[in-house]
């Protein structure tokens, strides 16, 4: 990258949840360079990004491996159970109406 270029703005978090956990928890967050780093490597994953600023912002609060608070419990539910049923190949639209977007702002 050169000194003349511009840096990425922008939020992301990456939450992780296995079945059984209380609540999912904030696996990695950052802005900028980061935030970019965290959609790239979710994307290589295979991992779907779900852009929601005002979820990111929210999320953003939360400490890094702590899980979310339950004020988003019903949010980030509603999310999950979307992306499992994109998973298994059901054609929904995603909650809140968002494009392409688990976790940029």
């Amino acid at each position: 990258m050169s000194d003349d270029a511009p840096v990425p703005r922008g939020e992301a978090v990456a939450l992780t949840y296995a079945p059984g956990e209380a609540a999912p928890r904030v696996a990695a967050k950052g802005r900028g360079l980061i935030a970019q780093e965290i959609i790239e490597r979710a994307r290589a994953a295979g991992v779907y990004v779900h852009e929601s600023p005002e979820l990111v912002s929210l999320l953003m609060q939360v400490d890094l491996d702590e899980r979310i608070p339950p004020r988003l419990y019903a949010v980030v539910a509603e999310l999950l159970a979307w992306l499992y049923r994109i998973e298994a190949g059901e054609n929904a639209p995603p909650p809140g109406g968002g494009a392409d977007g688990a976790a940029r702002g």
